[in-house]
């Protein structure tokens, strides 16, 4: 038996005093720094529960059209709004203790850490709801320790500032249930196209059972392993009492009634329109794109479905399905500049560029309508005449020459009025009235109606060669339909944040920009391209599809060797369309160069067909006359071909046609200021419109 000496039991005293002050040393520090960890988190009170979730796209009727994501559907619904049995199974299987500890189950700690030692592996999880939920909140998933203290940290915050309630609110709503799905109401969306709230006993069991590995068990990827999970939860509420085996029983045995995939796949309605708004909202609000994607923003939007389905269908059924050949179409309110229906290409999925608002084209003639507002700006009629022949015109001094020619080498070979001209595209009277004017009169005029894209300085001009953006020129034809006034395309009426509250509204107080008087007349001569009557030596640029008209309308269209475009409006629709190839291939089948004239006007007549018709009501700075349309004097009755026509107010011709009447017969004026061809009740609709 060992003795113990006076020195050494006095060392041994000593060495336990020592440990119980360095003990109490370590507690008082632990305590220290426990209590500064709990200060602090009381201190910076409570954390945002702000979480990424899907902004909303509504139509112009108020249906939802689309939403926006950021690598998932993320909603946000209430406590009560989501099934007490997904609930009940979901704290079941994650954390049965979650309403009797403070954030962290100690226990189960401890129990967790022996397995995987015993294990010598990572066998099972020991995270709380409240730390999972920290983590979905703030945090990542990376494996490092101080992910897992700032975890920790969260899950103090979260437990000291709110309610076990509100964490689990918070929890469900945030965990991820697979196939891009965020939060228990859309995995209820997803896997049975229904409310968290309408979830039953057996799909509350299912759905409970995917976070802890959702690519294992989805049951749209291995039922049986899903349902092996979903028993699993189902023993462990009995076990927990929660419900009863015969309870259990009933929801293993329901049948699940999955949603289709081919539902689920469905894309959102007209995808480039969502593009452009996303653009929009960008450019507006000055936000990123994450933020717009995952702020719950509810966007209202200034698409009309039933003419975005117009435009696809006329598409799709004019255009060859074996063609390669492009599209690009936008509609628009010319009042507001309202952004109705957009396509930017045949097939969204095959290619997301869009070639309304992204890609740039030589517009062609669609140019002139620009060209001959500042023509009548400057004092040129619609009786205006030029000489139509084949001509070289010299500029630069004379170092250069531009020969440009008709479409089919067809000329007049002698004078053509303004009103003309338009109606047939000459391309001689347009590079005339271009040089006559000077170069920089067409620049000037398209920045006017909106044309950003870099315009040349060159003859050509007036033809159309400068590249543009469909956007571009159908908001200049709008300004034409509006009577000059200023707008720029828009897609979004008003943006609401996830509260309510409305962070952007758009204005619609456009400014008077052009010439009011100008714009009409201009528009006026527009509705030649429909008018036969014009001409006497080629059909009218519009004659196919005049057949297909069933109201007024002005429009322009334009061809180059690449391009096809046909743009045109009634006084409260203005639409464009370009056809085309992507790349350098030019357009050689007669039938493709027709697409873009008979696809407008097919949408054109279908979108307006429960519209009434409207009129191009002339402005106070203007008046009607009926002229000869090949001379431009004011027509007799003798006269065999009379247009009515609008001057701006002083400019209209005084002298009388006369080349028609026989010798010694004195001239009869025809009956100005209404249109002869018109029946009593379209003067009458005319008037009051």
């Amino acid at each position: 038996m060992e003795i113990i000496t006076p020195r050494r039991l006095k060392i041994t005293i000593k060495a336990v005093r020592a440990a119980i002050f360095i003990g109490l040393i370590l507690l008082f520090l632990g305590s220290i720094v426990l209590a500064s960890i709990l200060l602090t988190a009381k201190w910076q009170g409570a954390p945002s529960l702000t979480v990424q979730q899907s902004s909303i796209m509504y139509a112009n009727d108020g249906s939802e059209m689309g939403k926006t994501h950021h690598g998932g559907k993320r909603y946000w619904v209430d406590l009560d709004e989501i099934s007490p049995s997904l609930t009940q199974a979901a704290v079941a299987i994650e954390d049965r203790h979650f309403y009797h500890h403070n954030g962290f189950d100690y226990k189960r700690i401890a129990g967790a850490a022996l397995a995987d030692l015993k294990a010598m592996a990572k066998v099972q999880g020991a995270s709380t709801i409240s730390q999972q939920y920290a983590r979905n909140l703030f945090l990542g998933h990376d494996k490092t320790w101080k992910r897992k203290l700032t975890e920790a940290f969260y899950t103090i915050r979260l437990e000291l500032n709110y309610s076990k309630e509100e964490i689990l609110e918070g929890y469900l709503n945030t965990i991820y249930y697979g196939h891009g799905a965020y939060g228990v109401e859309a995995a209820a969306n997803y896997y049975f196209d229904k409310s968290a709230s309408e979830l039953s006993m057996g799909e509350a069991a299912m759905l409970a059972g995917i976070p802890k590995a959702p690519s294992l068990y989805s049951p749209l990827e291995n039922e049986v392993r899903a349902k092996s999970r979903q028993e699993l939860i189902l023993k462990t509420m009995v076990n927990q009492e929660i419900i009863s085996q015969a309870e259990a029983d009933q929801a293993y045995a329901e049948t699940l009634s999955y949603r289709s995939m081919k539902n689920v796949k469905t894309e959102d309605i007209a995808p480039y329109f969502q593009d452009a708004v996303m653009n929009e909202l960008s450019k507006k609000l000055n936000l990123d794109q994450t933020t717009i994607e995952t702020r719950g923003l509810r966007i209202f939007t200034t698409l009309d479905p039933d003419m975005q389905k117009i435009a696809e269908k006329k598409i799709a059924d004019v255009i060859d399905e074996a063609s390669d050949i492009q599209v690009g179409f936008m509609a628009m309110d010319p009042k507001t500049g309202s952004v109705k229906a957009l396509v930017g290409g045949r097939d969204y999925a095959e290619s997301t560029f869009n070639r309304a608002t992204q890609a740039k084209r030589q517009p062609g003639s669609t140019m002139k309508p620009f060209l001959y507002y500042a023509a009548v700006n400057k004092g040129f009629t619609p009786s205006t005449l030029l000489r139509s022949e084949p001509y070289s015109f010299t500029f630069e001094d004379g170092k250069s020459s531009y020969k440009p020619s008709n479409y089919n080498g067809y000329y007049a070979n002698g004078d053509i009025t303004l009103a003309q001209a338009i109606a047939l595209s000459d391309n001689i009277y347009a590079v005339k009235t271009h040089l006559f004017l000077g170069m920089d009169e067409l620049i000037q005029a398209s920045k006017s109606f909106g044309v950003t894209s870099k315009l040349s300085h060159v003859p050509s001009l007036a033809l159309g060669t400068s590249p543009v953006r469909l956007t571009e020129m159908v908001n200049g034809y709008g300004m034409l339909a509006n009577g000059g006034k200023k707008i720029e395309p828009s897609f979004i009426k008003k943006v609401e944040d996830a509260e309510g509250n409305v962070i952007y509204q758009k204005e619609n107080e456009p400014e008077q920009l052009l010439n009011k008087e100008a714009a009409f007349v201009t528009s006026h001569l527009m509705t030649g391209m429909f008018d036969e009557k014009l001409n006497d030596y080629t059909s009218v640029t519009g004659h196919t599809i005049i057949p297909k008209l069933s109201r007024e309308y002005a429009g322009k269209s334009g061809t180059t060797k690449a391009d096809s475009w046909m743009i045109g409006f009634a006084p409260q629709l203005v639409a464009g369309i370009w056809t085309g190839y992507d790349k350098d291939k030019t357009i050689d089948l007669v039938a493709e160069r027709g697409y873009a004239k008979q696809i407008w006007a097919e949408f054109m007549e279908e979108a307006l067909e429960d519209q009434s018709v409207k009129a191009f009501n002339p402005p106070k700075g203007v008046i009607g006359v009926y002229i000869n349309p090949k001379s431009g004097k004011l027509a007799s009755d003798d006269c065999p071909v009379k247009r009515f026509a609008y001057f701006v107010r002083g400019t209209e011709p005084t002298e009388y046609c006369t080349e028609h009447l026989e010798s010694g017969k004195k001239t009869k004026p025809a009956k100005e200021t209404e249109n002869q061809d018109e029946t009593w009740y379209k003067k009458v609709w005319r008037w009051w419109d």
